[in-house]
């Protein structure tokens, strides 16, 4: 197997769908919609993998795949995203600092979850940015993670 291509990662949008669960769950596992059934088959083994996905949900913001959460029903709204955006992008940002190379991200999302991250795009070092906006674009996920080198 090749190595992962540094620098990499994903950032999905939340998921209307969500595991019935009545004990907290890492986000990868609670979310049932989406690219995240997929993402989970896909990296749900690799725990240094796991530590490049994050979703962007509507009450929580950026959470990291292993962040414990509830189930829950918000969708997102504008005012909501605006209200988010500053603590997603203090997050990722740190998060791309901390990666000391140029970052990659994959971003599949329905256009509204871009505002989260505006900011970041915006930034003069920003990451170079494959956006996919069908929630459901798990082929053309899957085919840019087969290009990072993602098992």
């Amino acid at each position: 197997m090749s190595t992962p291509l540094p620098g990499t990662m994903v950032l999905a949008g939340c998921s209307r769908r969500k595991t019935d669960a009545h004990i907290p769950l890492p986000a990868l596992n609670l979310y049932a919609g989406g690219i995240a059934p997929q993402l989970r088959k896909r990296v749900g083994a690799h725990p240094a993998l796991r530590q490049r996905v994050f979703f962007l949900s509507a009450r929580h913001g950026l959470v990291s795949a292993d962040t414990p959460l509830l189930p829950y029903d918000q969708p997102l709204t504008a005012e909501q995203a605006a209200a988010l955006r500053p603590e997603v992008h203090r997050k990722l940002r740190w998060r791309i600092d901390a990666l000391g190379v140029p970052a990659r991200l994959l971003v599949v999302a329905e256009p509204l979850y871009l505002v989260l991250v505006a900011d970041l795009l915006a930034d003069e070092d920003r990451p170079l940015v494959h956006w996919i906006p069908d929630p459901r674009g798990w082929s053309q996920a899957a085919a840019v993670l087969d290009e990072w080198n993602w098992p």
